[in-house]
């Protein structure tokens, strides 16, 4: 049976349907806490130094600022939207229902390119770091070998996942803390380091000047970048009224010393700011530096692994999750949803491992592995950046199209947050347009995006599904809540 829309028709479904792609709630505030610094911890290990080549110390200071404005704004947003319009799609269903079917479609799509592209950039760091421990085996191994082990970790069942991803995550964040305290105790941190460039001579600490800057953000943004997927775990919460706006602040607060701390210490030590701008471990090196390059570096660095492992687990997570949320609700084909007996999305985590692969290769082969981290991470950022701009104006509209919203809890800064955070978001979207060598991968990411939407607009729309909680909840809401003049 099929009840006819304007635009898009919903189609009925069994019981059965449902029962197929169910999710098991498991997760308190901790282990919520855990799954959203956990899959960010890893910009503080690799990804964030890059942008020293572009703006300098001081450029990237004045970038880390703006990324974490734009983030504080982001994360009292969602905290708001996820407590109103708690589903498994995240932005997807906030979006949905502020936009309606092709705006959520678009920010889950753009949602599905931040979370799968992510995974192959901390892939690639791990395979730099593993690199430096046994040179002799090939880094594509490493990054086909964790894919493998982290993809069965999460198949195996959602608690497993979360203690897991819990246990990394607090080894993760000792790791940064016991660099930071050697860093200054042993006297490697030099401030005068921080001013020196990429040739080893002195400068003021910025390069290139506000242009510099622009270009810095999207690496800025990777001390921050998945601290948004937490709202993909709302079905899987024990009380997610309660406890995502929790995990999600306390999240973002635990971030934000972590960046400050990983941004002065790690660019003050070694050769500078300018060596560690160009290195594929950044934290190695300063290991390195604080220790020497011996037998105690060298665990240090094996150690230090599990910050990129702790967010490789945790975004592995989130694909999965807005897949299986697209696929229930009709967006993409059905059968990636199916889940399996452990209650987790078997298809939706294996098809993204692999996409995540084939990207990792494909732009090793096309460019050389020397700019992959980067244009993978700003593809990613990309990605990222346009749902964040998608996901605040669909809190400033839904605040005046659905006042009537339950909305238990409420951000303190409210919609001039949202427009704080909707401003930044389109500055850093600018941003990824900057770095002439990277925009290759910016076209092919938007290249993508049209291909979905082509596809939506031929077949998906005519086959959503009724019965899915966003879009059930969006039918309702429409139905009842007259838009205020």
């Amino acid at each position: 049976m099929a009840s006819s829309r304007p635009f898009v028709q919903h189609e009925q479904v069994d019981a059965q349907y449902l029962e197929q792609r169910q999710l098991k709630p498991k997760a308190g505030w901790i282990l919520l806490w855990a799954l959203g610094v956990g899959a960010v911890i890893s910009g503080d290990y690799g990804g964030w130094n890059i942008g020293l080549q572009y703006a300098g110390f001081y450029g990237m200071l004045v970038g880390v600022f703006l990324m974490a404005v734009m983030y504080i704004c982001m994360v009292f947003t969602i905290a708001e939207l996820s407590s109103a319009l708690p589903h498994a799609g995240g932005f997807f269903s906030f979006t949905r229902h502020a936009f309606g079917p092709l705006g959520g479609f678009i920010c889950g799509l753009t949602d599905t390119i931040e979370y799968v592209i992510t995974p192959a950039v901390i892939v690639y760091f791990i395979g730099g770091y593993m690199e430096q421990l046994l040179p002799q085996i090939p880094v594509q191994l490493w990054w086909c070998s964790y894919y493998v082990v982290f993809i069965a970790i999460n198949v195996r069942g959602v608690e497993l996942t979360l203690k897991i991803g819990l246990v990394i995550t607090a080894i993760a964040a000792m790791v940064l803390v016991i660099f930071y305290i050697s860093a200054i105790a042993s006297g490697a941190f030099q401030p005068e380091l921080l001013f020196v460039d990429t040739d080893g001579k002195t400068t003021d600490g910025f390069v290139d000047g506000w242009r510099g800057v622009l270009r810095a953000l999207p690496f800025a943004i990777w001390f921050y970048l998945a601290i948004e997927q937490l709202p993909l775990a709302a079905e899987e919460s024990c009380d997610v009224v309660r406890d995502m706006p929790r995990a999600l602040i306390l999240g973002i607060l635990t971030l934000l010393l972590l960046s400050l701390f990983t941004l002065v210490l790690n660019s003050g030590v070694g050769e500078g700011a300018g060596a560690i701008g160009k290195s594929d471990a950044p934290l190695g090196d300063g290991f390195k530096a604080v220790f020497g390059d011996n037998i105690t570096s060298t665990l240090l660095i094996i150690i230090a692994l599990t910050g990129l492992v702790a967010s490789f687990h945790t975004i592995i997570y989130a694909y999965g999750r807005v897949l299986f949320a697209l696929s229930r609700a009709g967006y993409i084909p059905r059968w990636i949803s199916v889940t399996g007996k452990n209650h987790t999305p078997v298809s939706a985590l294996i098809l993204g491992g692999i996409v995540g692969l084939g990207c990792a290769w494909l732009i090793a082969e096309q460019g050389g592995e020397g700019i992959m981290a980067a244009a993978l991470l700003n593809m990613a950022v990309f990605g990222a950046v346009l749902s964040y701009a998608m996901v605040m104006a669909s809190y400033i509209k839904l605040h005046f199209t659905h006042p009537h919203l339950k909305r238990p809890y409420r951000s303190p800064f409210g919609v001039p947050g949202a427009v704080v955070g909707l401003l930044l978001a389109l500055l850093a979207l600018l941003s990824t347009f900057t770095v002439t060598e990277l925009r290759a991968a910016i076209m092919g990411t938007i290249v993508f995006l049209g291909i979905g939407i082509v596809y939506f607009f031929f077949y998906s729309r005519h086959h959503l599904v009724a019965q899915a909680p966003e879009e059930e909840r969006s039918l309702l809401t429409e139905s009842t809540d007259t838009p205020s003049h």
